[in-house]
């Protein structure tokens, strides 16, 4: 099963301070067509303006996890974490028994854009708890880079059998995954264009994958993208 979703399809969602793209239901949004995809409950295309702060607001019993696409990102949260991510780098925020964080544009004068997505975890009420990677666009220059992983994997560990796998492909690269028995993908194309199992997308498309065996992306223009791998 091969679901795909053009960019035009995907909410819409404009304040003064930001925009975003709201892939599954979501604070006004609510279409009972989406409300997530196995584990993965929320997937959000987030920019900021310029000093834009989004402030302090409460979540709990979800895996909240931050791919920073461009820009500078800032994180404050109400256990006394912080830090500044570059473009690349990934955080994982457990909000189990709950917490208040923020998403800042660190930059007054330059745009942000971060993904932001929501697992469900394997337990509820986990001790909340932050950690953040920095990572160069080397790092996933023509491979999926797996970013998120479940505990002991490559990535920053994640409450939840699940992996996030990021790339940055150069035109003409082909990569693949073999995907294991009962898991999906939920796969953006941040930007380009490519061929997903025999299927083309262009820069916004998402694409929902299960019972697919594989994964073979190839780019067609140079082109960065996102999937994440959940139980389905």
């Amino acid at each position: 099963m091969l679901e795909l979703r053009r960019d035009a399809e995907i909410f819409r969602a404009e304040g003064r301070w930001f925009s975003a793209r709201w892939h599954f239901s979501f604070d006004r949004y609510h279409d009972p067509a989406n409300m997530g995809f196995g584990t993965l409950r929320v997937f959000n295309d987030d920019r900021l303006i310029p000093g834009a702060i989004w402030p302090m607001h409460p979540h709990r019993d979800i895996e909240a996890l931050t791919y920073v696409v461009e820009g500078t990102f800032r994180h404050e949260d109400s256990l006394g974490n912080d830090g500044v991510l570059p473009a690349g780098s990934v955080q994982r925020m457990t909000l189990g028994s709950g917490a208040l964080h923020s998403e800042q544009n660190a930059s007054a004068t330059e745009p942000m854009r971060f993904i932001q997505l929501w697992i469900m975890p394997a337990e509820r009420g986990l001790t909340p708890a932050c950690e953040q990677r920095v990572l160069e666009t080397g790092d996933r220059a023509d491979r999926l880079l797996e970013v998120f992983s479940p505990p002991g994997g490559p990535g920053v560990p994640v409450h939840q059998e699940a992996r996030v796998f990021v790339a940055s492909l150069s035109e003409g690269t082909s990569v693949g995954r073999e995907v294991p028995r009962g898991f999906g993908h939920y796969l953006y194309l941040i930007g380009g264009a490519v061929e997903l199992n025999g299927e083309k997308l262009a820069a916004g498309d998402a694409a929902k994958i299960g019972a697919e065996p594989r994964l073979d992306i190839r780019a067609l223009e140079p082109s960065e993208l996102i999937t994440v791998e959940v139980q389905v």
